[in-house]
């Protein structure tokens, strides 16, 4: 993570390996006898915020209505207050287009960057814009990630055409390399480790490395894994790399409007899969509930101190834990089910503390579980009438920043 700024949470996911684990500092350590708290404001879709330096809390939003007529949408960056959540600075609208939730990033350089529509944006730390590009596809970019090296690389989100790699030199946001196809569509984000990326296509897993010498990026062509093979599941959504293994989910598509609870459109049940990161031909694939019309849009988690997988269904919800063997195989450790959960997650290493969140009651729910035992440490209403499928973060503090599309919370102990 050498590419990005040295913060416990600069990048969604923590990081672009997607392990959803803060880089430093202390779990939550929820005890005997306390609470969860609660603070919330509303928002225009937030979509996630990140940690800059001790007590930097950036928050990234996007329009949408503009979208239900064929117009393009566009961004906001806000720095916002770490307690009470109100906006101490704020970017003009940053250029976007077609709608989906983007991304924002600290880099090692110190800039803040957002990839939103098909624009991509530099921004100061006061959230002031320096640089801007038109990216070369009229679709929405769903996000990116930057390599060790320093280089962002982002891609379109399709179904239909194939996936556009396209690098982007972080000072001048001009191209760095020709831009790249894969072989198919894609609509998970990108995942990366170190300089090579990870790409999770509508039926196959691909990487591409970058070449110092050529300077570009080029594709592994002995590590690929079709994952879809005869099967009538959908496509897959983001990877998480631990370094080992590539881990992501399938039935990816669903019909979400407010909530994933039976939004499933495959009939089959969605399947959490791994793949070896030195020999592809070494992959596994188990169904995560084994009920019918499972879906997911997001990715799993992976403990890696005390190897634990954790998959879910959302449109069944279902909550899966699994330990990971010597050999990468998956024993079944917990379940809890009716258990409303779609989000990214976060997970806090030293502690064992999973927080999650949980849809019940026509509202959202953000839960704190023992990762080990799968056992309820506390639990607070966000004020969330959506269920979120977009990115926390941890605080400063004993606290976590919840995003969930209109509103954005801060839950903390008490």
């Amino acid at each position: 993570m050498s590419g990005y700024l040295a913060s416990p949470w600069p990048g969604e996911d923590g990081g672009p390996a997607r392990l959803q684990s803060p880089r430093s500092g202390a779990g939550l350590a929820l005890r005997a006898g306390e609470t969860l708290g609660c603070v919330t404001r509303r928002t225009c879709l937030s979509t996630m915020t990140l940690l800059g330096a001790p007590g930097e809390v950036y928050l990234l939003t996007h329009s949408a209505l503009r979208a239900h007529v064929g117009l393009p949408t566009s961004a906001c960056v806000e720095l916002i207050d770490p307690l009470n959540l109100k906006t101490r600075l704020r970017s003009p609208r940053l250029a976007g287009g077609p709608m989906w939730p983007g991304g924002m990033a600290l880099h090692c350089n110190s800039g803040l960057y957002v990839v939103y529509g098909r624009h991509a944006h530099r921004l100061d730390r006061a959230c002031a814009p320096l640089a801007c590009c038109e990216l070369p596809l009229d679709q929405p970019y769903n996000s990116f990630v930057i390599l060790d090296n320093g280089l962002i690389v982002t891609k379109n989100l399709s179904q239909t055409c194939p996936a556009r790699l396209t690098v982007l030199d972080p000072e001048t946001l001009g191209r760095a390399a020709p831009d790249l196809n894969a072989p198919e569509p894609s609509v998970a984000r990108l995942s990366a480790w170190g300089n090579t990326v990870y790409l999770v296509g509508v039926r196959t897993v691909y990487r591409y490395h970058w070449d110092d010498i050529a300077q570009r990026l080029l594709p592994d062509p002995e590590w690929r894994f079709d994952y879809i093979g005869s099967s009538a599941q959908s496509h897959g959504w983001d990877a998480v790399l631990d370094g080992q293994h590539a881990w992501f989910m399938d039935n990816g598509e669903h019909r979400y409007r407010y909530r994933m609870i039976g939004a499933g459109v495959c009939r089959s049940a969605n399947r959490l899969i791994r793949v070896s990161m030195s020999d592809a031909r070494d992959h596994l694939a188990l169904p995560v509930s084994g009920l019918a019309g499972g879906s997911i849009t997001n990715p799993p988690l992976i403990d890696l101190r005390r190897r634990i997988a954790v998959g879910y269904d959302s449109a069944n919800r279902h909550l899966q834990a699994w330990r990971i063997d010597a050999d990468a195989g998956l024993k079944p450790l917990w379940q809890r089910q009716p258990f409303g959960c779609a989000s990214h997650m976060i997970l806090y290493p030293d502690s064992g503390e999973l927080v999650i969140n949980d849809y019940r009651r026509h509202g959202e729910e953000v839960v704190v579980l023992d990762i080990a035992s799968g056992l309820e440490r506390g639990r607070v209403r966000s004020g969330g009438l959506m269920q979120g499928v977009v990115f926390p973060s941890p605080g400063w503090g004993r606290d976590v920043y919840w995003s969930s599309m209109g509103r954005l919370a801060r839950v903390f102990v008490q």
